[in-house]
């Protein structure tokens, strides 16, 4: 009886820990918006060229949108 109980309870905890494995992708606006965060200074000057250099990193052709694209279709 007692190794019933905890048959029965593995699978439950099975059975919950699969149905939430979803597969979280990040965007591209998380990549802006990550970035942007760390790019908090006082300097305003270092802050608009941390900016552009996310706005490359992030933009529309950047290598994150393709490996999001792979991970998306893989």
């Amino acid at each position: 009886m007692v190794m019933m109980k905890k048959t029965g309870i593995a699978v439950f905890v099975l059975l919950l820990a699969l149905s939430y494995s979803e597969i979280a992708t990040a965007g591209p606006e998380d990549c802006i918006d990550s970035c942007y965060t760390g790019c908090v200074q006082r300097n305003t000057r270092l802050m608009q060229r941390c900016e552009g250099k996310c706005r490359i990193r992030c933009g529309p052709d950047s290598e994150v949108k393709q490996h999001v694209n792979e991970v998306k279709k893989g």
